[in-house]
């Protein structure tokens, strides 16, 4: 084994370890055990290095927040012991329940790596509880919005940034955990880091990092000269976009070009919104680096696959809003990009590519106060169906492509809640029909058993479900509604926000992937 392979395996397995540190400390539900949470290391310019297998949306979103605490935090003036937060969305964050904290690691006097976390919040502040409010008109509705800035200096806490943090949420000792397993993992990172250094030398492993980047890039090459020089594209429409139900497309085009290099241009994608389905650059570069893993799938996950990018986003679109644009439904957007983008590539090597996926994460956001006037709140995320493809079906229940969020098990939910969880089961028959069918959706049924809560709601696929792909059949729709004590139905759109009494039983059904394939006689979905 080369000396590089070494290097890549260990620093692959320091990620992995620095995410078993944020599940093993964070105190909120989302994180904890949803694992709405990512951790990586950086060179010290901001190129990403190393990952975790974690969550791809968080993962690729984390690279610009770098570079933007970066643009006023030079690593080079960096000190043992400091940290660095954002969450700022027009500083390379994504939205702003995601803090993202670094950490410098010096070695031999100077900064040779950075260690970066992001952790989605239970609450920053905001119209609603939980800080994801699918009306939100712009980002002050939103939360605390956190330009780059120093937390600590030295390894001692800025008093005054803790204060201000704590002042705005609705669960502050969920935020002060939750910040304190972040660094629990940037500190873990450094350690070891910098153990590394002293057997290797600080100059061998910047020589061996940037050799390990060049490889990632001459394995897409590889990859993308197997492509033909074409363009593609594909588009793809959110239904609505909180404040009005007017569809809001998504057009992505993809160009293998000379080199090889690949173009990404999402011209023709709608105008920023009112609601806050917009996404920040940072979450369309996570989709972009999700299609570059598919391309090149034993490549490394560093930023050599970025080398061969060209990426062009619409000023004040809805894939590249301006301020102070809405911008925490941004979920769903990224999630619809990415199908676009992947339903471009299945144009170019179409045998080779799935059917769509569900398309989107369902988040659900409830707080309330029980019978005893005990406050409680929690977030989950929900997957849908994944897409046949060539080689299998799709499989159920399972967050595709730049999702991989845990369910919140059902006793975690009864604990935190007074609510009893009536179902967890498969959306039967909501995979869509083909000689590799998709795969079915999740159904989620959660009873309140007393006093009253609000309900944030981002769900998308409500309209139309995922196309099938080569003759495949299209996956079924995704569903949200409140049965009233008395038996009343109360239909909700794919966003929405609104009360839940007591007794009342609340059902989501999330949509199915496509088919793959013409079905033929009898083929159903498994």
């Amino acid at each position: 084994m080369s000396d590089n392979a070494i290097l890549r395996i260990a620093l692959e397995g320091l990620a992995d370890r620095m995410q078993d540190m944020l599940l093993a400390a964070a105190k909120s539900p989302v994180a904890r055990e949803g694992m709405d949470c990512a951790a990586a290391l950086f060179l010290p310019d901001g190129r990403v290095l190393a990952q975790a297998r974690s969550l791809p949306l968080l993962l690729g979103g984390m690279i610009p927040a770098v570079s933007g605490i970066l643009a006023r935090f030079p690593a080079a003036a960096m000190a043992e012991g400091d940290g660095f937060l954002t969450n700022d969305p027009w500083s390379g964050g994504t939205h702003l329940p995601d803090i993202i904290l670094i950490r410098p690691i010096i070695a031999e006097g100077r900064t040779v790596a950075l260690a970066g976390t992001i952790l989605h919040h239970q609450d920053v502040g905001g119209l609603a509880p939980g800080s994801i409010p699918p009306d939100a008109r712009d980002i002050f509705q939103e939360g605390l919005r956190l330009p780059p800035l120093q937390w600590r200096r030295g390894g001692a806490e800025d008093a005054g940034v803790a204060t201000i943090l704590l002042a705005n949420t609705r669960t502050p000792a969920m935020l002060r955990a939750d910040l304190d397993a972040q660094w629990a993992a940037v500190t873990q990172a450094a350690t070891e880091v910098s153990a590394l250094t002293t057997r290797i030398g600080a100059d061998a492993f910047t020589r061996r990092a940037e050799s390990l980047l060049a490889e990632a890039r001459d394995a897409l090459a590889t990859a993308l000269a197997a492509i033909p020089e074409a363009e593609a594209s594909a588009e793809v429409a959110l239904e609505g976009d909180g404040i009005t139900p007017d569809p809001v497309p998504i057009c992505a085009t993809i160009r293998r070009l000379p080199g090889p290099r690949l173009a990404v241009d999402f011209a023709g994608s709608a105008p920023q919104t009112a609601g806050p389905v917009n996404a920040a650059p940072s979450g369309l570069l996570a989709a972009c680096f999700a299609l570059l893993r598919r391309i090149a799938p034993d490549a490394a996950a560093n930023h050599g696959l970025l080398e061969l990018l060209d990426l062009e986003l619409p000023e004040g679109s809805v894939v590249n809003p301006r301020f102070p644009a809405a911008v925490n439904a941004r979920t769903a957007t990224v999630k619809l990009a990415t199908n676009a983008l992947l339903a471009a590539h299945a144009q170019l090597a179409p045998r080779r590519a799935r059917a769509s996926n569900a398309g989107v994460a369902v988040v659900l956001s409830a707080a309330g106060t029980d019978g005893d006037g005990r406050r409680w709140m929690f977030t989950e995320i929900l997957a849908g169906g994944e897409g046949g493809g060539p080689d299998r079906p799709g499989l159920h229940a399972l967050s595709a492509d730049v999702s991989n969020a845990r369910n919140l098990p059902a006793e975690v939910l009864e604990e935190i809640a007074p609510i009893r969880v009536e179902a967890f089961a498969r959306h039967a028959g909501s995979g869509g029909a083909g000689a590799q069918p998709g795969g079915d959706g999740v159904r989620r049924a959660y009873r309140l058993l007393s006093g009253t809560a609000e309900i944030s709601y981002r769900g998308e696929r409500h309209l139309a479900g995922a196309p099938g792909a080569l003759g495949g059949g299209a996956g079924g729709v995704a569903r949200l509604r409140i049965i009233a004590t008395d038996g009343t139905e109360r239909p909700f759109p794919s966003k929405a926000r609104f009360g839940w009494m007591a007794g009342e039983l609340l059902i989501i059904e999330t949509a199915g992937g496509g088919g793959w394939g013409p079905p033929s006689q009898g083929d159903s979905a498994t």
